[in-house]
């Protein structure tokens, strides 16, 4: 028995997609709101480290006082064009207040209200009540975690409004609308002749480390590159994005990072666990035969594949680490026979790839069979039939691998010098 369909649904479908599109209406004015009294082209979040988090128990609009036309950003912040550090305070002096609100801030110790309501002090200050006189609660307004200087921007005929836009339509402003990055790229990512001096680079308004790394950590937060910039946003996934962002952006990654930061991992000392998968052990012998160089790039042959293999008992042809129970045989029986050559012999793996050789064995290994007997060895030649008739080249290019198994003095060496 099937399942009819309710005839109200194509209605209920309707009235569905009427609602979805007076939200996205609403959700879209709401954006529009807030985009208005946001700094230009930035994101509605600053950053806590950079803006730590402020305390300002006021009540203040900008909007109001802008549109009494008799007053201009200097008059309240009088110090903002002469400034020269991030530290400096911006806020205006109480004292400029008294002239509209006929309060008396001369000795702040002892503050006298007006007598209006604007001269009050619970006009302006948040949570003051009758019968708490001159105790108001305190404004707390962290300096920015930043290199900046008001005076170059103003020596530079910069705007305020150019930084602080959207001033005039707003209430109080907090670090919520305090200029971000992208703002301040729009001059400092332009030619050098338009920019001047001010230079892109992130040390120009980070703090810096003595090793020239910026500075990442900070009471009020860690700094962490946004989702805008070459997509570097350290989300989740970043461990395994960072390598694609390494490649084309290195600079990048260098503002923040050492190279002992990445080498950390990258040589395997501190890796990840998740870089190779949980069975590697097992699997890696067949990798580092197909893919040789690629393992080179994080370790070396020498310091930790040969320990590894010599503290595990794997090792090259030892029947007796076999019969005593101390190992495994990691070359195939026959491998370094003197007679009975075959595609499983040594020769043949030298001649195929002989770095995989040295990366365990040295020259004295081989010279144990192929050096003279005047060099200690048994005389084996490696050499084939025909090569006394080519060896004079490789002879005069570089002699130092024919005396490894040849006495200097020797008469074997009479044909190729």
């Amino acid at each position: 028995m099937s399942r009819q369909s309710s005839p109200f649904l194509p209605y209920l479908m309707l009235v569905a997609c009427f609602v979805a599109a007076a939200l996205a209406l609403v959700g879209k004015a709401n954006a529009a709101d807030e985009e208005a009294v946001m700094p230009p082209a930035s994101p509605s979040v600053p950053s806590h480290a950079i803006y730590p988090p402020q305390e300002l128990p006021l009540r203040f609009s900008h909007e109001k006082h802008l549109a009494l036309g008799t007053l201009a950003c200097i008059d309240c912040h009088a110090d903002a064009k002469t400034s020269t550090r991030s530290a400096d305070v911006m806020l205006p002096e109480p004292r400029r207040c008294d002239g509209c609100h006929g309060s008396d801030h001369a000795n702040l110790a002892e503050v006298k209200a007006g007598t209006s309501v604007m001269g009050s002090c619970g006009f302006c200050h948040v949570g003051w009540k009758e019968g708490d006189g001159n105790r108001v609660a305190r404004v707390h307004l962290p300096p920015p975690n930043l290199r900046f200087s008001h005076k170059a921007h103003a020596d530079r005929n910069i705007d305020c409004a150019q930084c602080h836009a959207n001033v005039e339509t707003l209430g109080l402003v907090t670090r919520e609308h305090l200029p971000r990055m992208q703002d301040c790229l729009r001059c400092h990512d332009m030619p050098e002749p338009a920019r001047g001096g001010a230079k892109g680079e992130c040390v120009t308004c980070h703090i810096a480390e003595l090793d020239g790394t910026l500075r990442t950590r900070f009471p009020s937060g860690e700094l962490l590159p946004p989702a805008w910039m070459g997509g570097a946003e350290h989300t989740a996934d970043f461990l395994f994005r960072h390598r694609f962002l390494a490649a084309t952006e290195p600079t990048l990654c260098s503002s923040c990072h050492t190279e002992d930061y990445c080498t950390d991992c990258h040589d395997g000392r501190v890796r990840p666990r998740s870089f190779h998968p949980n069975d590697w052990l097992s699997m890696h012998a067949v990798a580092a035969i197909q893919d040789k160089p690629r393992c080179t790039n994080c370790h070396n042959q020498q310091s930790f594949c040969l320990t590894c293999h010599q503290r595990t008992g794997v090792v090259m042809s030892g029947p007796n680490q076999v019969e005593r129970g101390r190992g495994e045989r990691f070359h195939p029986p026959g491998f370094a026979d003197l007679r009975g050559r075959g595609p499983n012999h040594h020769s043949f793996e030298a001649r195929r790839n002989l770095n995989a050789c040295v990366s365990c064995h040295t020259e004295r290994d081989c010279a144990m069979c192929h050096a003279t007997v005047g060099r200690r060895g048994l005389g084996v030649s490696p050499h084939g039939a025909s090569f006394t008739s080519r060896c004079k080249a490789a002879f005069r290019r570089n002699p130092r691998p024919c005396l490894v198994c040849h006495e200097a003095s020797g008469t074997e060496l009479d044909a190729c010098r």
